[in-house]
């Protein structure tokens, strides 16, 4: 469940990310109100996910999930330049996403570590 709420929480980085560029600095009612939901949505659904994966693991692929999606849709949807070097860019991004990924196999099935205070010690 953890990396569904990861994935919905990246969709509503994008949605942050771009109705910001189109609310003109906030002048603009309904892109000001899709920033917003998209803010409340991406921190409340990522907050889900890290109460079962390790913070170094669900919020950069949140970040870099939200990146790539918010570079695609500004390429796609609104003439955004693509170069060579931006291309590339976008592979580190996606191959850094795929290894911690990777590098976490079985992470939304744990449970997230106790904190405890210690004992204080004789002394």
């Amino acid at each position: 469940m953890a990396w569904l709420y990861l994935a919905l929480a990246a969709l509503f980085e994008i949605l942050f990310a771009v109705s910001m560029k189109q609310s003109h600095g906030f002048t603009r009612l309904w892109p000001t109100v899709l920033t917003v939901i998209g803010v409340i949505g991406g921190i409340s659904l990522l907050t889900l996910a890290l109460k079962t994966l390790p913070v170094s693991v669900g919020y950069p692929i949140w970040v870099g999930v939200g990146t790539l999606g918010t570079v695609l849709f500004g390429v796609f949807m609104l003439d955004e330049p693509m170069s060579p070097v931006r291309v590339a860019s976008i592979g580190a991004i996606l191959l850094g996403v795929i290894g911690l990924k990777i590098a976490s196999p079985g992470a939304g099935d744990e449970s997230p570590p106790e904190i405890s205070e210690a004992a204080p010690t004789p002394g």
